[in-house]
């Protein structure tokens, strides 16, 4: 699940023995994602690696200047501001978890810096293009087809919602309240939160629980609310292909997959007035400044608007 045998093999035998608790502690105590936890020890392996190759045999022998060189070394290499900010977050987290659990005395994390990373946010449908690509799935399901009719709530929950995609195929049909329209969803680090959906994805939800569903299920379908064509759970996969097939019907939209649906979704949002708060509880962001991210967004268009219609722009 974390890092491999190969870079543990590597490692003194106190450190790969540290390294192994630590991503334990990962799965069983923060359950975190298996995506979130070998991103985090294969960064920590990658560290111990460096402090070993100084002379360091122990994780307690960890220091400022150890963890500093050994983010030099990720700039030297060509990592990008991103990767080696993650990275530091990685060892910082680390090096705090070695000081709470008594591995070491001191938290030699506590002090580094890191670069900022770039934040930098997708392309966004304008609500035009948001209205037409919802349309243009509708089109095509009226057959009634249970594929069209699951396609469609897809993409109406996403730009609805705003949703991550893992959040979407996660949902079971438990999940979703039609008497107050909201779906209870499942976010990062297992947190539940509340989210409201309007009437057209209703609409939607209505139409493939009560006749595309039932044709897809089968005896193993479970609980899931959306279904892949055997009847298993849909995974992000089908999902992220359905949304660049459908956005590239839309013409001039820009090519997004399904973190663009939740970037316009949080876009439009403030564009039509929703106070930051109430952005950051519906999209389930940990920090109020990842969710202000999106008023540059909606900053810039507004400057883009009055430089184009303002004759003393």
């Amino acid at each position: 699940m974390g890092a491999g045998a190969d870079e543990r093999a590597d490692l003194p035998e106190p450190m790969a023995r540290v390294l192994a608790d630590y991503e334990r502690h990962l799965v069983s105590e923060r359950d975190l994602t298996p995506h979130t936890v070998r991103a985090y020890t294969t960064d920590v392996a990658g560290l111990l690696e460096h402090a070993a190759r100084l002379g360091h045999t122990e994780v307690a022998e960890l220091d400022l200047r150890t963890l500093r060189s050994w983010l030099a070394k990720q700039q030297t290499l060509g990592r990008s501001r991103t990767t080696v900010a993650r990275r530091a977050t990685a060892a910082r987290v680390f090096t705090g978890w070695l000081l709470r659990t008594g591995r070491a005395s001191t938290d030699a994390g506590a002090s580094l810096g890191s670069p900022r990373a770039h934040k930098s946010l997708p392309p966004v449908l304008r609500a035009d293009e948001a209205a037409d690509l919802v349309r243009a799935a509708a089109a095509l399901a009226d057959d009634g087809s249970p594929v069209g009719l699951r396609d469609v709530a897809m993409l109406e929950l996403l730009y609805a919602t705003g949703i991550r995609v893992g959040e979407l195929v996660g949902l079971d049909v438990d999940d979703v309240d039609r008497e107050r329209n909201v779906v209870r969803v499942l976010g990062k680090g297992r947190k539940e939160r509340t989210v409201p959906f309007g009437r057209p994805a209703a609409r939607a939800l209505d139409f493939w629980t009560k006749h595309g569903r039932p044709q897809l299920a089968v005896d193993g379908s479970g609980p899931a609310l959306f279904l892949g064509v055997r009847g298993g759970r849909i995974d992000q996969r089908a999902v992220r292909t359905l949304v660049h097939r459908r956005i590239a019907e839309v013409p001039g939209a820009p090519d997004i997959g399904p973190h663009g649906l939740r970037h316009t979704a949080a876009t439009h949002l403030l564009e039509g007035g929703a106070d930051l708060r109430s952005v950051q509880e519906i999209l389930g962001h940990a920090s109020l400044a990842t969710t202000q991210l999106y008023t540059h967004v909606t900053t810039d268009r507004l400057r883009r608007a009055y430089q184009q219609a303002h004759p003393r722009a």
